[in-house]
């Protein structure tokens, strides 16, 4: 089935919108002093805040384009007809939101038969955002300011760059600290400045590697896009372009080499 740029700019116009306004419903519950913390059957902390602002998203959604689906992460699938599904992480970085820390985003990813279409990255609490469509560039804007084509850096080799990561644990909890260990060895710095922030910080040219063992399909269909049409590379460990493999790696082309010597490598 082909789809026109007109469907993916229409949605892409929409998520942009609608990220925003879900962000601004979770900046009502950022740093309150009574928020509460529930866990989910995975042990993995959810909030009013996550619930609210994706409830909002289906809704924004559902009145746009009815035939659509909708992929989230905190309720069930909704199926749709039009081919087009939109995969929603209302939190990404739920638990930098609970502690109060900035760096957590609203991800809003549209895809059609599994291809990632658009995507869109935003910081509510840094008001900061990076949104693209295939075949239309990558766009970042801050603060309100106009927005600006975001490139990836042009470092040439790992050892002079920037490597972010969501959680160290999660690679001893996959059996693959080896990874982090190496990364950390190889490259000039490496931060613990994740969730979608790192990727963002990729797209945006200020870091150079973004890597997470454990990542879901909400996690991932909005950056691709993002990353791509800013010049980078978005794959799973084993260097195929996919959302859909539990982790993640995106690059700014230079390193991908380098990168990926290291994540299919086996200790």
């Amino acid at each position: 089935m082909s789809v026109s740029t007109s469907e993916i700019t229409s949605r892409l116009e929409l998520a942009l919108i609608a990220a925003r306004e879900a962000g601004a419903i979770t900046l009502r519950h950022f740093r309150s002093s009574n928020l509460q913390v529930d866990r989910k059957a995975d042990d993995s902390p959810v909030t009013i805040a996550d619930r609210g602002s994706e409830l909002h998203l289906r809704q924004r959604i559902a009145d746009a384009f009815p035939h659509d689906a909708i992929l989230g992460e905190e309720f069930p699938e909704r199926p749709g007809s039009s081919g087009f599904r939109w995969v929603l992480d209302p939190i990404d970085g739920t638990k930098s939101f609970i502690h109060g820390v900035p760096l957590y985003g609203t991800l809003v990813g549209v895809e059609n038969g599994g291809e990632s279409l658009a995507g869109v990255i935003h910081m509510p609490a840094l008001d900061e955002c990076a949104y693209a469509a295939v075949g239309q560039g990558a766009w970042y804007v801050a603060a309100g300011k106009t927005p600006q084509r975001c490139r990836v850096s042009q470092c040439p080799q790992l050892s002079q760059g920037l490597f972010l990561t969501s959680e160290v644990r999660n690679f001893t909890a996959t059996g693959r600290r080896d990874v982090y260990d190496k990364l950390e060895e190889s490259t000039r710095l490496g931060r613990t400045w994740g969730d979608c922030y790192a990727y963002l910080m990729v797209a945006i040219g200020r870091a150079e590697v973004a890597i997470d063992p454990l990542m879901n399909p909400w996690d991932a269909v909005a950056l691709i896009p993002v990353i791509e049409e800013a010049g980078g590379t978005y794959t799973d460990w084993e260097g195929q372009r996919t959302a859909y493999s539990g982790n993640g790696v995106a690059t700014n082309r230079c390193v991908l080499e380098e990168v990926l010597a290291i994540t299919r490598a086996r200790s």
